[in-house]
């Protein structure tokens, strides 16, 4: 379903663009009435996508719960819509975990992982399903096949033989797409996340077709510290490019964000060329030295998480240095001391490493191209009609690729090549849990040793990730001639020199 404009893709729109209106314009004696009206602007006089318009409206208020930063209501007893909203009437509220969260009332109890025969079957004379099955747990009933599921080890060989494809592997998009296993079932068959395993990439999110899994935000937040006159600078992941359209220029960008009410507009690129080439000097005296048998990047905080949560033994060869997004955010204040930073990037788990103790300081708001749509809409600005006065010029080429996969390990390579041209390089590099899992195992059994070794949870990285607005692939294309036509392509060796403690 990515980059298709579904209607789930429509409802979270209009959810994060109503919120964001009562944060740049409800004060503090419509807050509360504002906020219950937004379920009944939300959804019409009858239901559209539910059975009834009372499940679709109490959906719609758990949805706005999140947007507003605040957690799920119980199911067990009575809690009001606007319960708890002091906590996050304010300028400055952090995220606090669970971030992903499922939303009962959405979730359709999709069937967990399983192998069903459908009415295709012919109820043939081979049974080659029946043969092949190593459990004995396929009979013929009534002259179709039919399979025990109490027997059934979910081998999948009775489907690869069936000549009619008729039988289905059934299972939940939200669990198919989570890496790391993290989706399990609750009493009544709906969908829970297991928040000791999740490391909150947000694919799960966004491969359910019912829209029962969101995050939460900081729109609202972001949106009352805006309208309150705070100075607030965004810096922006590489990524942006292609997100509101493809005649929106970085020029018209940077307007449109000004235009919204931010100070200033910074690239994360910038953190990036730092990282590059303070991962190049540290692979150059680490890893080539074989002091560290391998290095493996930081700059994705769901591979970092995953590496130190499934594969703590290896903790030491995460690179130490900071993240694009908090090297750009240290240097940001280092020149502005006095002003609030938001990183707008295409990253759900990005929210939660803003959290974290030793980030607090430097990163005050975290939020996604989807809600920053959100937010344009609230304000109805269209990014089409703006030409502004400057464009984007705070990165390099090399730093700006770091939104696809592999983008980040190549400019570290470049890096490596254009300034320690003796040293061999090696680069290995995985995409999507699943195989950021294996490649892991690889290191920790001395696979991949003398590697610089980039992970991205994501399948396609950045520019694929949970809060984007449109198809990877075609932003992908769109970011390499961004990256092409950069006036520099390799940072220069002396960011590596520039003190950001």
């Amino acid at each position: 379903m990515r980059g298709l404009d579904t209607p789930v893709k429509e409802i979270r729109r209009k959810v994060f663009t109503e919120v964001a209106k009562v944060g740049f314009e409800s004060t503090a004696e419509t807050l509360r009435q504002d906020i219950e009206a937004i379920p009944y602007r939300i959804v019409e006089e009858s239901p559209k996508y539910r059975d009834s318009i009372y499940r679709e409206r109490a959906v719609a208020s758990e949805r706005v719960r999140l947007a507003m930063g605040m957690s799920l209501r119980p199911e067990n007893r009575a809690v009001h819509l606007t319960a708890g909203i002091e906590a996050s009437n304010i300028d400055e509220k952090y995220y606090e975990p669970p971030l992903m969260q499922v939303i009962p009332s959405a979730c359709a109890a999709c069937a967990p992982n399983k192998y069903e025969v459908s009415n295709m079957c012919k109820g043939c004379v081979a049974h080659p399903c029946m043969l092949v099955c190593p459990k004995g747990a396929i009979s013929m009933v009534d002259g179709k096949s039919h399979i025990d599921q109490s027997k059934c080890i979910k081998c999948g060989k009775c489907k690869s033989v069936c000549p009619y494809d008729a039988i289905a592997k059934k299972e939940r998009p939200c669990e198919r797409a989570c890496g790391v296993k993290a989706i399990t079932s609750d009493s009544q068959g709906r969908a829970s996340i297991i928040n000791d395993n999740c490391v909150s990439c947000g694919m799960c999110m966004v491969s359910c077709p019912f829209g029962a899994i969101s995050d939460k935000s900081q729109i609202f937040q972001l949106a009352h510290a805006l309208n309150e006159g705070i100075e607030i600078i965004a810096e922006v992941a590489p990524a942006f490019i292609g997100q509101f359209g493809d005649d929106v220029t970085p020029r018209k960008f940077k307007a449109a964000l000004l235009e919204l009410g931010f100070s200033q507009v910074y690239e994360v690129a910038l953190g990036a060329d730092i990282g590059a080439i303070s991962e190049a000097h540290h692979y150059a005296t680490k890893v080539h030295t074989k002091e560290l048998p391998f290095l493996l990047t930081s700059c994705c905080p769901s591979w970092s998480v995953l590496a130190k949560k499934y594969f703590p033994d290896i903790i030491d060869n995460v690179s130490q240095e900071l993240t694009p997004m908090v090297a750009t955010a240290r240097k940001i204040k280092q020149e502005h001391p006095n002003a609030k930073v938001v990183f707008i990037g295409p990253c759900a788990s990005k929210k939660l490493e803003a959290s974290r103790r030793t980030v607090r300081s430097d990163v005050d708001f975290v939020i996604t191209f989807e809600e920053l749509y959100g937010m344009f809409d609230a304000k109805n600005i269209d990014l089409t009609k703006f030409e502004g006065d400057s464009s984007l010029h705070n990165a390099t080429g090399a730093g700006r690729g770091y939104a696809v996969a592999g983008g980040v390990a190549s400019a570290i390579e470049a890096c490596l090549k254009e300034y320690y041209p003796d040293i061999p390089v090696h680069i290995e590099h995985a995409e999507g849990l699943a195989d950021c899992k294996k490649i892991l195992a690889l290191a920790k059994a001395g696979k991949m040793n003398g590697c610089l070794i980039e992970g991205m949870g994501c399948p396609g990285g950045c520019m694929a990730g949970a809060g984007t607005n449109e198809p990877p692939k075609k932003t992908a294309r769109l970011l390499k001639k961004f990256v092409d036509t950069s006036t520099h392509k390799l940072p220069d060796k002396e960011l590596e020199e520039i003190q950001l403690d």
